[in-house]
């Protein structure tokens, strides 16, 4: 087949037409691996709070990959020089490196797999994927790794300021309609630079670097950890948790091969050949035909968790400033144990607590780069007139209770 016909276009809500640059892209894109990630959420369980946030992880490494083109056109007007090794490498890197979320995304992350994030499960995909395509994602590899000697290539994959970061929030900000997300991703492109090897910001993009800051705390805290999000979320560990648990025990249930297979671990594992081929096979759509079965089934636990979720009757959820009493919490528990004649290893699937954070920028992780017009690298703590800014730099620590609206 001749290299020109393999070069599709995608058509894209928020950017428009996104094309596939060179035949190695478009052979990732259409690798079963990649295809799968159409059957990710790339909200997890927000679509019970924004019902249009439905879209999914292949939307985002698509349009993640298409600013990563932008980026690099950006940089060598600027005179950087990026070989077409390294374009290829930068965009490998950024369309593979959400490829080993498992279902629902984060929700599930480190359940599936325990101890294990996608980011080190995308890594080991992409070793895989480099075998299969005779060491053409090598450079990638590096670059994801940060193993590449110009950090600056990482810094676009994974940092402060990265495509990711930038399409995410646009992204998401767009399909759950909460306005307050959207941030000027060209603009931001426009700015960046390159000194010393390092990503960074030229001056007069600062009034950018702010919005994005302050649009990624108000995505946080209005969409990512949104209560009833973060409720639905925390049911579907549980009812992942009980199922599990009925099965070590002998309790057969039904499932999909792959799901159930990863049900029944009980520890850690090394995440070989065989692993990888089980997981490359889950997706929302185990999960979902999973709960549906499950509500069915005799366990108070099991069946009444996933006929919360599948009917969003959820429970009720509180987010405060300090963590709830011990005593208010053992009181509903016991309640909830005498009306259903249950006991408190099963009322605690349905009363529980739990802290969550937020840090909308880690300048102590990697400091987000200002240029100024005399050369000199500042932080954007440093040269930012907006107080917010410092704020944004502390962790925000809230604590959550939840329990039955009433009667199950």
């Amino acid at each position: 087949m001749a290299q020109t016909n393999k070069l599709k276009v995608f058509n894209d809500p928020i950017y428009g037409f996104i094309g596939t640059p060179n035949e190695l892209i478009f052979n990732l894109i259409a690798h079963p691996y990649f295809q799968r990630l159409r059957r990710i959420s790339q909200m997890g369980m927000s679509f019970l709070v924004y019902p249009g946030a439905h879209h999914t992880r292949f939307h985002h490494a698509l349009g993640a990959m298409h600013l990563m083109t932008k980026a690099i056109q950006i940089l060598r007007w600027k005179n950087v020089d990026i070989s077409q090794e390294e374009e290829t490498g930068l965009l490998c890197s950024i369309l593979l490196h959400d490829i080993g979320h498992g279902p629902f995304s984060h929700a599930l992350e480190g359940f599936i797999i325990p101890d294990l994030n996608h980011e080190y499960l995308s890594l080991e995909i992409m070793n895989h994927l480099n075998k299969e395509f005779n060491g053409q994602m090598s450079t990638a590899i590096s670059i994801f790794k940060g193993e590449y000697p110009r950090p600056f290539m990482n810094q676009l994959v994974s940092s402060q300021l990265d495509m990711d970061r930038l399409d995410y929030l646009k992204r998401d900000s767009f399909y759950s309609g909460v306005t307050e997300g959207n941030i000027n991703s060209e603009r931001l492109i426009s700015m960046l630079n390159v000194v010393d090897g390092h990503l960074v910001v030229e001056e007069k993009g600062i009034y950018a670097v702010e919005k994005f800051l302050m649009a990624r705390r108000f995505m946080y805290w209005q969409v990512y950890l949104h209560k009833t999000g973060l409720v639905a979320e925390q049911l579907l560990i549980r009812a992942m948790t009980r199922a599990r648990e009925l099965l070590l025990s002998g309790f057969e249930l039904p499932g999909s091969q792959a799901l159930l297979f990863f049900l029944e671990q009980n520890k850690a594992m090394s995440f070989d050949s065989g692993i990888l081929q089980k997981f490359v096979r889950l997706d929302d759509i185990d999960v979902l035909g999973a709960l549906k079965s499950w509500q069915y089934q005799d366990d108070f636990v099991l069946s009444n968790i996933c006929k919360m979720l599948l009917n969003r009757e959820l429970l009720h959820v509180k987010i405060k400033n300090k963590p709830i009493t011990a005593q208010k919490l053992e009181e509903k528990r016991s309640s909830f144990m005498q009306q259903h004649n249950i006991s408190q290893a099963e009322a605690s699937y349905f009363v529980f607590h739990g802290t969550i954070s937020n840090k909308a920028y880690d300048n102590e992780r990697q400091a987000l780069s200002i240029l100024k017009k005399n050369g000199k690298v500042t932080d954007v703590l440093k040269e930012s007139d907006q107080l917010s800014l410092k704020a944004l730099s502390k962790t925000v620590t809230k604590y959550y209770s939840c329990y039955p609206k009433e009667p199950v």
